[in-house]
């Protein structure tokens, strides 16, 4: 993971961890004792139930068992009950997620602040703490019911915040419950998602209400805090962002050389910085896991100064991926829009090619393109771009062009080709745009609804 200096970032002064789910990996513990109350007791465990008994704090929870549905002698009673069999979960079967001490270490290092807020009692808590051998990072133990409130309003995240004593700016919040991640993101706290999948949650909803998303601490360095949370710069215009990626059959030094001339900001995609050092080219932003790059050229990066963000090998997103959400935050700091240009990322591997063809789909309103020796292509869109003057690219008049819908439903027209279309409402994937051929100077494509991938094929293209 990405060190810093041994001072607290501007990026991150503080830090709301919470516990189940987040450091510790205790959720299906929670879902299976709640799920047996229910079945022992033959209550129905409707999803409105079940996600009403994980907004409770602990306490409330136990007593809401008994005031609603008579579990119990008393609220009390079941409250003891469970808390005894909770602890020995805690301390015989409980893990702490991988990674996490790794990056509770980085952020100590550099003095960030930090607290829990928990719905689970204080006791129990700390018990999950001692265990794990992790409770001395922690200035407080703050349980809902201390507050006042719970994770469903902001208050609970007020509280915290308050005996935390940093900037709401510069604080952050981790959290894998959906309801709390939006609570926090909503009250204006930086957010990270400890999404897993065995806790049902919808990653969709998640990835809306958070700042960050992360399947795992390996996702997760100060670095990516500090990327993401560098102030903007609140200028206008457009970002042309070039990402370089590491296909194994790369783009020649003179296209790389001659991108990065033509763009504002470039990020290499890990084994993309190869690419880069062959061009010449020094990039801005060297994003990825370091797997495939060897030592030499490492320590040219350090040498030249390249920012670095580096992820572990084992991860979900892929490095090019990771580029692009850098691509974006650059963007997003600078108030502008971002105009993307991926290059070295579909050479040599098909799956790869197709892969990127997904990463474009999803860049699809930072009107993206992939450029490669002799190729072009953009996804075209009308909420990115959704019009593309072929004709007017170097050497295009006479070259193969073709375009592929995306999604059903897709209307194009086309000017300026050999064969033409007029709004013409294509199937997702059908071939009536294949093989083109360019005409005109002024030919022109344009999708009108849904997504249309378009290529610009030329034999005997000039760079760039």
């Amino acid at each position: 993971m990405a060190t810093s200096d041994h001072t607290a970032s501007a990026a991150i002064t503080g830090a709301i961890f919470d516990c189940d789910g987040t450091l510790v990996d205790s959720m299906p513990m929670w879902n299976s004792l709640v799920e047996d109350i229910f079945d022992e007791h033959g209550i129905a465990k409707t999803p409105e139930l079940l996600a009403e008994a994980e907004a409770y704090n602990f306490d409330d929870m136990c007593f809401w068992f008994h005031e609603r549905f008579g579990i119990g002698e008393s609220g009390e009673a079941l409250l003891a009950s469970i808390r005894a069999t909770v602890q020995g979960h805690y301390v015989n079967d409980i893990s702490l997620f991988d990674g996490c001490r790794a990056f509770l270490d980085e952020l100590k290092a550099v003095g960030v602040r930090m607290l829990i807020l928990s719905a689970t009692t204080e006791p129990e808590v700390r018990v999950a703490l001692a265990t794990h051998g992790i409770e001395d990072y922690f200035e407080r133990v703050i349980q809902t019911s201390e507050t006042g409130s719970d994770k469903e309003h902001a208050e609970a995240y007020q509280y915290a915040l308050d005996a935390l004593g940093t900037d709401k700016q510069t604080t952050w919040v981790f959290e894998d419950a959906p309801f709390a991640v939006r609570t926090a993101h909503n009250f204006g706290l930086k957010t990270v998602c400890m999404f897993n999948d065995h806790d049902g949650r919808d990653q969709a909803f998640c990835a809306e209400h958070s700042d960050i998303l992360a399947h795992g601490y390996a996702e997760l360095s100060l670095a990516l805090l500090e990327d993401y949370a560098r102030p903007a710069e609140h200028t206008q215009g457009v970002l042309r962002a070039l990402v370089v990626d590491g296909s194994p059959d790369p783009s020649s030094a003179e296209l790389v050389a001659s991108l990065a001339s033509q763009n504002d900001y470039v990020i290499a995609a890990d084994r993309g910085v190869l690419a880069c050092r062959a061009a010449g080219v020094v990039p801005d932003m060297l994003c990825g896991d370091g797997d495939s790059m060897g030592d030499e050229v490492q320590e040219w990066a350090r040498a030249t100064g390249v920012a670095q963000i580096r992820f572990p090998s084992e991860k979900y997103a892929t490095d090019l991926a990771l580029a692009i959400d850098c691509a974006r935050h650059e963007a997003a700091r600078r108030g502008e829009a971002l105009a993307l240009t991926l290059t070295c990322a579909s050479g040599g591997r098909p799956d790869h090619a197709l892969a990127v063809m997904g990463q474009l789909i999803d860049a699809a309103d930072a009107c993206p393109r992939l450029v490669e020796d002799g190729l072009e292509c953009r996804v075209l869109a009308p909420e990115g771009a959704a019009q593309w003057v072929v004709g007017a690219e170097p050497g295009a008049v006479g070259s193969t062009f073709s375009a592929i819908p995306l999604r059903e439903d897709t209307v194009v027209s086309e000017e300026g080709m050999r064969w033409n279309l007029s709004r013409r409402e294509l199937r997702a994937f059908s071939d009536e745009g294949v093989s083109n051929v360019v005409v005109s100077r002024d030919a022109v494509v344009t999708c009108h609804k849904g997504l249309l991938a378009v290529y610009l094929v030329q034999a005997d293209a000039p760079k760039a």
